[in-house]
């Protein structure tokens, strides 16, 4: 997930009309509540579409953090 960590910080960046975090690999982790393909949370998915881009940015910004957390076998996975 080092790809979307990267993703992430690129995201941020960006001025206005950022990108959604989903790759279409949409399957929640039961043990932790979280996408397995974009790292958010469900409430995070359903309310992306209404959201400014502060909001989004802020999203973001838990997909990084969270990225970052993950075991170093399940980082470097790409989409």
């Amino acid at each position: 997930m080092e790809w979307l960590a990267k993703q992430a910080v690129r995201a941020q960046r960006k001025a206005c009309d950022l990108p959604s975090p989903c790759i279409s690999v949409c399957r929640l982790e039961i043990a932790t509540g979280l996408c397995q393909g974009c790292l958010r949370t469900l409430e995070e998915i359903t309310a992306w579409s209404r959201l400014d881009d502060e909001g989004k940015r802020a999203i973001w910004a838990q997909i990084e953090q969270r990225a970052a957390r993950l075991p170093a076998a399940e980082r470097g996975d790409a989409p």
